[in-house]
Order: structure tokens, then sequence, then C-alpha cells
């Protein structure tokens, strides 16, 4: 495994003539779940790039980026063990030589849910993943299911600037209590993981009311948000949106999701499920 700690290398990397790049873009402080979009990439591609940086311009003012979970060496054993071929590791003044004035915004769909409770978010972090496709340049970049608004946004954002690369998207890896995995699960103290484990829970309730015939999005709503809130959760939102294009529903069809997310203490936990 090679670490690549400049740009220059980075854009001068020369990769097989017609070898397919598979690339994960993490921010570090790994775990099954980025591993297992590794595995993925690994399983499809010829070459595996996976970038570990912690993007400053998708925090907010008052958010966890000073405190942000980091481990490097063990991510890098970690990367090393799977047979990541390139590790990619830029810094703050690569990414954002200043003064930094071009942003990527994706207009309507960065504006809501996560977007209304994290204003800029998304525009960090559809800057940040188009500059990191145009340094490693693959054919394949693969992201989990659990930020499903950073997915279709991303995924919007390719289609939209005719950028060649195809997301794949992976399945949400969970803990065995059903908590989806996440590097600030380590925010968590043991009693508020137990209340953090209501997110999960409550999606497959609302999964099984559908399949038992419920078809009113606004009274699942309302239980599911009720259920979060009797757990000792404070909502932040709860939605039932076509996963299409992200758009809330009324009724209950085949692309209907259920997306939340929730305080547990001061720990922001997103989730979401297909109904």
């Amino acid at each position: 495994m090679k670490q690549i700690t400049s740009l220059a290398e980075m854009q001068a990397l020369v990769y097989p003539a017609d070898a397919k790049i598979g690339f994960v873009p993490t921010m570090g402080y790994l775990h099954e779940g980025h591993l297992s979009l590794v595995e993925r990439a690994k399983d499809n591609c010829d070459i595996t790039v996976v970038s570990i940086y912690i993007n400053p311009t998708q925090f907010g003012a008052n958010e966890d980026l000073s405190s942000y979970p980091r481990d490097l060496e063990r991510d890098l054993e970690l990367l090393d063990s799977l047979g990541v071929d390139y590790v990619f590791i830029p810094t703050n003044e690569m990414m954002y030589p200043q003064p930094y004035l071009t942003w990527v915004n994706v207009d309507e769909y960065s504006e809501l849910y996560c977007g209304q409770s994290r204003p800029g978010h998304f525009r960090g972090v559809a800057t940040i993943v188009f500059k990191l496709l145009n340094l490693v340049r693959p054919h394949y970049m693969f992201m989990g299911e659990k930020d499903f608004q950073q997915l279709v946004i991303l995924q919007k954002m390719l289609a939209d600037l005719n950028h060649p690369c195809q997301i794949i998207s992976c399945p949400i890896v969970r803990e065995e209590d059903g908590l989806a995995k996440s590097s600030r699960n380590s925010y968590l103290s043991p009693e508020e993981r137990i209340v953090a484990r209501s997110l999960s829970q409550t999606l497959l309730q609302m999964k099984a009311m559908v399949a038992a015939g419920y078809k009113d999005a606004t009274q699942l709503i309302k239980i599911a948000a009720s259920n979060l809130e009797n757990n000792g959760a404070n909502v932040d939102y709860v939605e039932l949106i076509d996963s299409r294009n992200l758009r809330k529903q009324t009724e209950i069809d085949d692309h209907s999701r259920m997306i939340m997310a929730a305080f547990v203490g001061k720990t922001r936990l997103i989730d979401n499920m297909l109904l």
C-alpha cells in the first residue's frame, strides 16, 4: 500500500491501462462501515484508492471539527490489511489554498433536511468530493446509504456536471443492536447508547407497519417522532421521502424511505430505511 501526501504525486499517478479504479472517500477513524466499502471496491475494481481527510468546510461553527475522532496509524493498518493500493492523505493547505473562492453547490437538495440544520454542510461535501474525484480520477466511487441525502446530492452533482464517475451505493452496516455504524458513536455514553438504538428500532417498526398495510405518511411520521422522543432522543426531523429525488411523500410507494436525525445527548445521529 502506497501513501500519497502531495497533490503533485496524486495528479502524476499513472494507473495501468484498462484498469478499473475504485475510490472510497473517508474522514478517517475507520469502522466496519468504511471497511465494507473498501471490500466492495476491492471486489469490483482493479485498483482501490482511499482518501483520509477531515474536511473543515462541511462542519458548522459550533460543530465537532476539533474533537472529531482521529487515529491515522490504526486507519493505515486496517487499510493495509485489506490490500488497498493507494491512500491519499491531503492537508487543508492543499485542498483549500488561500484565498479560496470556488464552491460546488447542489441547489434545492442541499437546503432540505440535514441542510436546514447544518447550513453550508452539503456545499462543503460537494466541493471536497468533486475536488477529490478530479485528483483521484476513479471510475467508481463507493458510498454507504447511511448518509442518504448526501448520496443523492452527490449523484445529482455528477449527473449535472457531466462527471464520468459512477457512485456505487452500499447498504448500511449496523451494530448488533441495530445502531448504524458511525465514527460519532464513540461520543455516546453507555446510557446514551441505549437511547440511540431507538432510531433503528423505530425504522423497523415503521417498515412493519407499512407491510401491515399502513400507507399514511403523515401518521407514520408522527408515530416515529413520538417513539424517538419517548425513548429520550431529541428529534431534529423525521420525514418520508422519495428515494429518487428527496421529495416528501404523502403516501407510501416502492420508493418510500424514512429518514431521520436526532440528538442523543450532544451527539447528532442520522439513520434511514427503505419502507
